[in-house]
């Protein structure tokens, strides 16, 4: 076994995107990761990665909307690093349709992995993380939870109740020490949002897509997602430890902008 780390964090969703930001800002803290992600060479990559950065972190994979995989994960953090002071929930699908167009099995798949695997996820690691200090936990979500765009409804659904559950959980954590907080991010660079902009625009047109949903944040642009792995880094560390029960917008301005522009003046 390593040199016990002072910390230690489960990513879930960590070998990609806003996961994978996640992991290695919180390693750039000194907390010792475990990636977890569907694919088991990308989770192990992203360790190696954060290893050779100088930091801890090992990989493993499993579906995420299967208990079993968190229950693994969990065991794996104990059995390799000693404790789970940290849970990030980061895995999540997106699917496009509004109420009618979704099939059933979309949404229940949607729900399985977004709303179901932070559950099995939260489940799991709630008893070791509640026998540390300053447990913390971040729950990604998205405005999205808060406001929708059209064809949606399943997504847009998912993420309003990890919005829910967070609020729940922060009430019934307290009393344990743990914080339970999520994130809410706009637009993210991430293979999810280039797989949707390549629905739209085609594979020759992702970045111009890209460039133009940033326009609808007032910074101009998208997120990059070390800059909201910093923000969940942040949540889970000390420096937040009066900070439960929110929902945190990393959004660039998305939902502070009304549509409707002032008219203009003659």
């Amino acid at each position: 076994m390593p040199t016990q780390p002072t910390r230690v964090a489960l990513v879930t969703g960590g070998s990609a995107g806003i996961g994978r930001g996640a992991a290695f800002s919180l390693a750039a803290d000194g907390t010792a990761v475990v990636v977890h992600g569907l694919d088991a060479a990308e989770a192990d990559q992203t360790a190696a990665e954060i290893v050779a950065a100088g930091g801890q972190a090992i990989g493993m994979a499993g579906p995420i909307e299967d208990p079993a995989t968190s229950v693994a994960a969990v065991d794996l953090a104990v059995e390799h690093f000693g404790r789970l002071d940290v849970l990030v929930t980061s895995a999540g699908i997106q699917r496009y349709g509004d109420a009618v167009s979704t099939p059933p099995h979309t949404w229940l798949d949607v729900m399985a992995v977004n709303v179901h695997g932070v559950y099995y996820a939260a489940h799991a690691a709630l008893p070791h993380i509640r026998e540390q200090p300053a447990g913390a936990v971040v729950i990604v979500a998205s405005v999205q939870g808060s406001s929708a765009q059209n064809q949606v409804a399943a997504y847009s659904t998912s993420k309003g109740a990890l919005h829910a559950l967070t609020r729940a959980m922060a009430v019934d954590e307290a009393a344990y020490g743990v914080r339970v907080n999520s994130v809410s991010p706009g637009s993210v660079d991430t293979p999810m949002l280039r797989a949707s902009a390549r629905l739209l625009g085609g594979d020759d047109n992702v970045d111009a897509v890209l460039a133009d949903w940033g326009t609808a944040h007032p910074l101009g642009r998208i997120a990059q997602a070390h800059e909201i792995g910093d923000v969940i880094a942040f949540l889970c560390s000390p420096r937040a430890s009066f900070i439960t029960g929110a929902d945190i917008r990393a959004d660039g301005g998305l939902l502070a902008r009304l549509a409707a522009p002032l008219p203009k003046r003659n």
